[in-house]
């Protein structure tokens, strides 16, 4: 199963320089948890880090800085754990078990974001497997049954 057939394609990204505040109040209005930081030389999107709302609790609000005055760029995370569109589910799944992360974001053949993958992208993939295997395995009992009558 390839990445670019299950990750979230419409990824909220932000620049760098944007404020943690302006960061949080853009995650409650697009309803995501987590925002892509984006360098965009010559109009490509590249991945420079990532920023989650636990980024915001805990190097913020717990730590009871000015969310006015720190950006972005100050709380992302910048050793960036990346998969291609191209790649194999279990290789990513591989990534993040390294990594220690529970979403990747997505490249395109040039380097630029094309989308995000998280662990809840790989659980619907799965079940869905999953559910259709169970179909499979139901239907090879029905007509066993039908026809050893």
């Amino acid at each position: 199963m390839r990445i670019a057939n299950i990750c979230t394609h419409d990824v909220v990204h932000v620049d760098a320089d944007l404020s943690v505040r302006d960061a949080a109040q853009l995650m409650r209005k697009q309803h995501v948890g987590t925002l892509v930081v984006v360098d965009q030389p010559n109009g490509e999107r590249i991945p420079i880090g990532i920023v989650t709302d636990r980024d915001i609790v805990v190097s913020v609000i717990a730590a009871d800085a000015d969310a006015d005055t720190l950006s972005v760029g100050d709380i992302m995370t910048r050793q960036l754990a990346t998969c291609t569109e191209s790649e194999e589910l279990f290789d990513a799944v591989q990534t993040m078990r390294t990594r220690g992360v529970r979403r990747l974001p997505v490249l395109d053949r040039n380097g630029g974001l094309a989308g995000l993958l998280s662990a809840d992208d790989i659980f619907v993939a799965l079940s869905m497997h999953l559910n259709d295997l169970s179909h499979a395995l139901a239907r090879e009992q029905i007509h066993e049954m039908e026809t050893r009558s």
